[in-house]
């Protein structure tokens, strides 16, 4: 294995990891007073909170669980994708940029991370 293959590697699991250990969890605080506030905060309906929290915990075990054929990963990571933008969207809408908007775009960021690292590695299969 080449140094820059290693590399790749240890980005791609590095950050699909930072993403997994942030998502995995929250299906079991969905119910927390603190999760049900910050959706209804913003206006969402319950049922959406509902349906995101275990979108996200089947989206993360997707993404790090390598037995998922490459197509149900791709649309794990666009599923992430749109969440994370719309969940900036949502923030700067209710609260402006005295908000927490930059939160869901840094972890975009990382999803973006995630993504390219992820085709990279598939492409050194080959």
């Amino acid at each position: 294995m080449s140094s820059t293959n290693k590399t790749t590697k240890i980005i791609y699991w590095v950050s699909t990891g930072i993403l997994a250990a942030f998502t995995l969890p929250g299906i079991f605080f969905m119910n927390s007073k603190e999760a049900l506030d910050g959706t209804a905060h913003l206006g969402l309906p319950l049922w959406f909170h509902y349906e995101v929290s275990v979108g996200k915990f089947i989206g993360a075990v997707i993404l790090i669980l390598p037995l998922f054929p490459k197509r149900i990963k791709e649309w794990a990571y666009v599923a992430f994708g749109i969440d994370f933008l719309s969940a900036v969207i949502a923030h700067l809408a209710v609260d402006g940029m005295a908000s927490m908007w930059y939160f869901p775009l840094v972890f975009f960021v990382i999803l973006l991370i995630s993504y390219v690292t992820y085709h990279q590695l598939q492409e050194a299969k080959l």
